[in-house]
């Protein structure tokens, strides 16, 4: 797959493309405040849908907008560069109704590649947590690598997941005073409270 620079395990089932992807105004951004806020709204989710149903958490904006999240071939229609470079910034501003935060990241200053916050880092940090506390991990050294690519996490959302991803949200548990990472980069473990 070529729209990520960072990917795990790619699903085998085809993307639910929502309604509204079949309708070529989606493609292009409204003039209207309100009708764009909208707009801007739908494409956060898909986005989101997207990379979480792909496990994908870093794209590059080039190549995404030469796959089919951007881009639908059946009508010939795309969302500009600048267009998604557009939403991908107020996806990172956290401007959507209810809250829940910044839903994108840039990578770089020069917006080319983005974090995409399908989960932040401070939400997998509270489903780490759930998960240590309901196996029994809490007094336990695990390795980064076996948090990411054990066994014991093969039927848990993050399995496979980006490493700068794990680090950011085990530092959210490590300032709850929940976690200790300790090591050399590469063989870090983590301790559990």
């Amino acid at each position: 797959m070529t729209t990520t620079t960072t990917t795990t395990t790619t699903t085998t089932t085809r993307f639910p493309f929502p309604l509204r992807y079949s309708f070529p105004a989606f493609f292009s951004l409204q003039p209207n405040s309100n009708t764009r806020a909208v707009q801007f709204k739908h494409w956060s989710k898909l986005i989101q849908s997207w990379c979480r149903h792909h496990r994908i958490y870093k794209i590059s904006l080039v190549e995404a907008t030469k796959s089919p999240l951007f881009r639908n071939s059946e009508l010939r229609k795309r969302l500009s560069l600048s267009d998604a470079r557009t939403v991908l910034d107020w996806m990172s501003k956290g401007e959507e109704e209810g809250g829940g935060g910044k839903r994108a990241e840039w990578v770089d200053g020069g917006k080319s590649v983005v974090w995409v916050w399908w989960r932040r880092p401070e939400e997998w940090a509270e489903v780490i947590g759930e998960w240590v506390e309901s196996t029994g991990q809490k007094n336990v050294v695990l390795t980064v690598y076996e948090l990411i690519e054990g066994e014991a996490t093969i039927s848990q959302e993050w399995h496979g997941m980006d490493t700068e991803v794990m680090f950011r949200s085990l530092n959210v548990l490590v300032k709850q005073g929940k976690a200790q990472i300790f090591g050399s980069e590469g063989q870090e473990g983590v301790k559990f409270f």
